[in-house]
C-alpha cells in the first residue's frame, strides 16, 4: 500500500493554499506491505531519505496526534491505502547505551584526580582519613559498577535520545555526585588527625553504614537483572516486572539507589553529598511516578497495591 508522508501542518495556516516550500522533500509517498509495522514504515522513509534515520523520526497519525509505537502493525492504528502519516525530526541522536558509559564515567574522573591529585584543587597535600578513604572506595564502586551494568546487564527500550540531551544529563552526574561531592568529602577540613575526621570516623557507625550501602547496591544489581530478563535480545517487550523489590514498588532500582546515596550523606555528614541526595532522589521520583503510570495505563492487570517508588506511602 502506498502512504503518503507529510509534516503536520501548523495550526491556523490555510491548508487549501499552502504548497511546500521550495526545495521541501514534503510530502512524498512511500510503499509497504499490508501487513507492514511502523518499522518498516520507519525503514521505508530512511531508504527515501537518507538523513532520516528510525530514531530521528516520531511519526503520529490522525487529528488526535496518535504515536506510532515501534514494533506495532500500521493496521493496529487503521492505517491504510493512501492515508497520511506525519513525521517529526527528533533531531541527531546518540545511543542510550553510550550516554551512560559518559554520564558514569565523569564521576569515576573526577572522584580519583580530586582524591589522589589534593595539591592540584588544595594547593596542599595531606593524608586522607579513613572516612575519606571508605567513601572513596564506595562511590568509586558504584559508578564502576553502573558502568558494567551498562555494558552487560541493560537492555533499552528506546535506542537513542537527542544528542542535545546528552550534555544536560551528564552535568547532573559530573558536576553534582562528580567534582562536587568530590571536593567537599576529599578535603583537609576532614583529613586524617582532624576533629571533623575523629567525629565521622566511629568504627561501629562507619560498619553499619557500609554494610547499608552494599546492601542497596546489590539489592539494585538484582532489580535490573530482573528486569533485562524481562525482555528478549534485540527486543523492545515490555513486561510487569515481579520479585524482589517489585511486589512493593514499581521501581525498586530508584528505591535502593537512594538507600545507597542516603548511607553516603550520613557518613559524610557533608552538605555536598545531601544536596546531591535530594536533588537525586526527586529526579527519580519523578522518573518512578512516570513509569509508574505509563504501567498501569499499558497493563490493566497491574498490581493495585504497589506505590511507586516509596513503600506504602507513594
Amino acid at each position: 500500500m502506498r502512504i503518503t508522508i507529510d509534516k503536520r501542518p501548523i495550526p491556523g495556516a490555510d491548508k487549501t493554499s499552502a504548497k511546500p516550500s521550495a526545495g521541501s522533500r514534503y510530502p512524498f509517498t512511500v510503499e509497504v506491505s499490508d501487513d507492514a509495522t511502523v518499522d518498516d514504515l520507519k525503514a521505508a522513509i530512511a531508504k527515501q531519505v537518507k538523513s532520516m534515520y528510525p530514531d530521528r523520526q516520531r511519526l503520529s497519525y490522525g487529528d488526535k496526534k496518535n504515536i506510532l509505537e515501534s514494533g506495532s502493525a500500521l493496521s493496529k492504528y487503521s492505517i491504510g491505502d493512501n492515508d497520511t502519516v506525519y513525521i517529526k525530526d527528533l533531531g541527531p541522536q546518540i545511543g542510550w547505551q553510550t550516554v551512560f558509559y559518559i554520564e558514569y564515567l565523569g564521576p569515576i574522573i573526577f572522584h580519583y584526580l580530586v582524591y589522589n591529585f589534593p595539591r592540584f584543587f588544595y594547593g596542599t597535600t595531606f593524608e586522607h582519613s579513613e572516612i575519606q578513604h571508605r567513601v572513596y572506595l564506595l562511590v568509586m564502586g558504584h559508578f564502576i559498577k553502573r558502568e558494567l551494568e551498562t555494558a552487560f546487564v541493560h537492555r533499552f527500550s528506546h535506542g537513542t535520545m537527542p544528542l542535545m540531551n546528552v550534555f544536560k544529563n551528564s552535568f547532573h552526574y559530573h558536576m553534582l555526585s562528580g567534582l562536587n561531592l568530590a571536593y567537599w568529602v576529599y578535603s583537609p577540613a576532614s583529613a586524617q588527625g582532624t576533629l571533623l575526621a575523629a567525629k565521622l570516623g566511629n568504627p561501629t557507625i562507619m560498619a553499619i553504614l557500609t554494610g547499608v550501602f552494599v546492601f542497596a547496591e546489590l539489592s539494585n544489581l538484582k532489580t535490573h537483572i530482573t528486569l533485562r530478563n524481562l525482555r528478549p535480545p534485540g527486543t523492545r517487550v515490555r513486561r510487569i516486572p515481579y520479585g524482589y523489590g517489585f511486589d512493593i514498588v514499581s521501581c525498586p532500582n530508584y528505591l535502593f539507589e537512594t538507600i545507597a546515596w542516603v548511607s553516603i550523606a550520613a557518613m559524610t555528614r557533608s552538605f555536598a553529598a545531601l544536596f546531591f541526595l535530594i536533588v537525586s532522589t526527586g529526579q527519580m521520583y519523578i522518573w518512578a511516578i512516570k513509569k509508574h503510570k505509563q504501567y498501569k495505563r499499558e497493563f490493566p492487570d497491574y498490581p493495585k497495591s504497589r506505590k511507586s517508588m516509596i513503600p506504602f506511602i507513594a
